[in-house]
């Protein structure tokens, strides 16, 4: 089995909010700022945009298949939304994997629906429902309860939005490095910037705690035994080691720090 837990972090679409509220002239910084202030009136006090006003600016997942487990962000830093787009719904079409999230089911996959739409993405294997395989009629993507994706916030909280909890602090709660201080409310500031690399390495810190809380929810519910547990969060920390990269590497000591 392939297993895909992944991430992504947006940033607010500008083109279209400055189509949509009529801000042409303004720049992206402008049109962002008036977009917040709009979604303010419309809440009353948060600023976070509805689905379709949101610009996927990365990508991240952690891979494990066969043998091997990878930890990387889609495509390069200067590569369109569309490319980022088409590189993860390709990985579906090539792996067929579990895919595994945070809150995957009511941000990131509806974003992803909103993004792939716009650029005319085209994910076959992915909007399977047993039309074509048959395989995907009792186990597909779309449907809430089904496993081939996994959300763990959904599945953790049993369905229930009171019980919900974030995943800094369920990460926290297992030793786990959490998000170490960082938050998805600086990516904006972040993109606009040029520090691409940092919100990419952010996605990827993401990803690794939401793929680690995955592997203690195997452990819970019987998928692995104990040693099959020590032994994959073990392969994790082998290949945190073996990238050497600096926030990987700061990821894997606040992890030692943590256990």
């Amino acid at each position: 089995m392939n297993i895909l837990a992944f991430d992504i972090e947006t940033i607010p679409d500008t083109e279209t909010g400055r189509r949509l509220y009529g801000l042409e002239g303004l720049d992206d910084k402008d049109v962002a700022r008036a977009m917040f202030a709009k979604r303010r009136e419309q809440t009353g006090d948060s600023e976070f945009l509805r689905h379709h006003l949101h610009r996927v600016a990365a990508i991240s997942a952690v891979l494990r298949q066969g043998e091997n487990l990878r930890v990387w962000s889609l495509g390069e830093p200067d590569s369109s939304e569309a490319e980022l787009i088409r590189r993860f719904y390709d990985g579906i079409e090539k792996y067929t994997p579990t895919l595994v999230s945070w809150n995957g089911g009511g941000f990131d996959m509806p974003v992803l629906h909103y993004r792939a739409l716009r650029h005319g993405v085209s994910a076959p294997r992915y909007w399977e429902t047993g039309a074509e395989d048959q395989g995907f009629r009792w186990n597909n993507y779309l449907s809430r309860y089904h496993e081939r994706h996994t959300d763990l916030m959904d599945v953790l909280s049993a369905y229930q939005p009171r019980a919900t909890a974030p995943l800094d602090e369920v990460a926290l709660l297992l030793g786990l490095p959490g998000k170490m201080g960082r938050s998805g409310a600086d990516v904006w500031d972040q993109f606009q910037d040029g520090r691409i690399e940092e919100i990419r390495d952010y996605c990827e810190t993401d990803a690794l705690n939401t793929y680690l809380i995955y592997l203690r929810f195997e452990l819970m519910r019987g998928n692995l035994d104990d040693a099959g547990w020590k032994r994959e969060t073990q392969r994790v920390r082998d290949t945190l080691k073996a990238a050497n990269r600096p926030h990987l590497n700061a990821f894997l000591d606040a992890w030692r720090e943590g256990r």
